[in-house]
């Protein structure tokens, strides 16, 4: 009797064992790779801190997010995609800020069929972009509007200067496609490196070329650098910039300069302004915790896309874990199913419906016009 209490009580301390381990497989893991420092650091940290918002359950399990630090550089975004799934067993990765290092990412992604939600517009090469979400505006999307506000607006002669990157590419391809058979056209297009200090020279030869509307295809702070120097030398004509420049820090780098610029943004940067509906009260609450804990005026549309990516998770998790377990390949396929059939998914820059044919999910209900007016964002009426 002895021995079978003792058998008895070394099966229960197993079978106690096996169940803290089953626990721990239920906990569902998110990697993030995003751009904490260097050039894109003013969409990288946004996103951070709001990572640092997330809650620690989800779907009624554990939820940890391990983020790391890529500084916009592609082949780190790679090494941290590679760490993340190899290493630390994520069943969803999330990144990058910008678009080479996302694409970087989605690669990664691809090869190891994990689900990815991208922080940055990108467009992939066709059949490699089956595990990846695109969470910021898809290109066309918000270039329409400028292009259509250029038209309403007399232009007709279009000058281009934008980063020597896929980024830069993405907008000269939207101009081709969308605002040629418009009738605009573009007589001058200039190119500059990301890490650039000047861009006097480009500036230059813009003004000489004497388009009537310049477009600026960059991002960050980096964005601020042809909107100074564009003024600088003269040019009076209407300025557009990309959703890539919609931040504070481009109002602070831009000074005067920016007054007046006209850029397409998602809808939570200005989320008092909307009519009542789902994004907007989805944008309010993530201010409400955001501003609280950072300060009134540091809110970025790139905070939202790190929201978003939560309030995707919270539909399609529960739906994955009545079909598998985290950390399993079966419930990372779940995971791939539910985005592609869950419909008008409520998130702060607008409504999701990804389906097996598109992985961008926004529609007009995620755009708007912005200007720069008394150094703050404002509506275009």
């Amino acid at each position: 009797m002895t021995f079978t209490r003792k058998l008895l009580g070394s099966t229960a301390v197993l079978a106690g064992a096996l169940a803290l381990s089953q626990a721990a497989l239920a906990e569902v893991k998110v990697g993030v790779t995003i751009a904490a420092t260097g050039p894109a650091a003013a969409l990288g940290v946004p996103a951070k801190n709001t990572f640092a918002l997330w809650p620690s359950e989800i779907g009624g399990e554990k939820l940890t997010v391990i983020v790391l630090d890529d500084a916009g550089d592609p082949n780190q975004a790679t090494t941290n995609a590679r760490r993340l799934i190899t290493e630390d067993k994520v069943d969803v990765i999330v990144g990058s800020s910008t678009t080479p290092p996302t694409l970087a990412v989605a690669g990664v992604a691809f090869e190891n069929q994990v689900p990815h939600f991208t922080q940055a517009p990108a467009e992939f090469p066709a059949g490699r972009e089956k595990w990846s979400f695109v969470m910021a505006q898809k290109v066309a999307l918000v270039a329409q509007p400028v292009f259509d506000h250029m038209k309403a607006n007399g232009v007709k002669t279009v000058g281009y200067i934008g980063f020597s990157d896929s980024w830069g590419d993405l907008w000269v391809r939207q101009f081709k496609a969308l605002a040629e058979p418009m009738g605009l056209k573009m007589v001058a297009e200039e190119r500059y490196a990301r890490a650039d200090t000047s861009v006097a020279g480009q500036a230059l030869k813009l003004v000489a070329a004497k388009p009537d509307a310049i477009l600026v295809g960059a991002s960050g702070t980096g964005a601020a650098l042809p909107q100074l120097a564009l003024r600088e030398r003269g040019f009076t004509g209407n300025i557009y910039q990309t959703h890539g420049a919609v931040t504070k820090d481009f109002i602070r780098i831009a000074g005067k300069s920016a007054e007046g610029v006209i850029l397409p943004s998602g809808p939570p940067v200005v989320a008092e302004l909307l009519p009542d509906s789902p994004q907007k009260k989805v944008g309010l609450e993530l201010w409400k915790l955001y501003e609280g804990k950072h300060g009134a005026g540091t809110r970025t549309q790139f905070a939202g896309h790190a929201w978003d990516v939560l309030q995707v998770l919270n539909r399609v998790v529960p739906i994955a874990l009545k079909k598998a377990k985290p950390g399993s390949q079966d419930f990372r396929n779940a995971l791939l199913a539910a985005l592609e059939s869950e419909k008008e998914i409520a998130a702060s820059h607008g409504v999701y419906n990804f389906t097996p044919s598109d992985h961008f999910g926004l529609d007009q209900r995620g755009r708007v016009l912005l200007t720069v007016k008394n150094g703050d964002w404002a509506l275009v009426k």
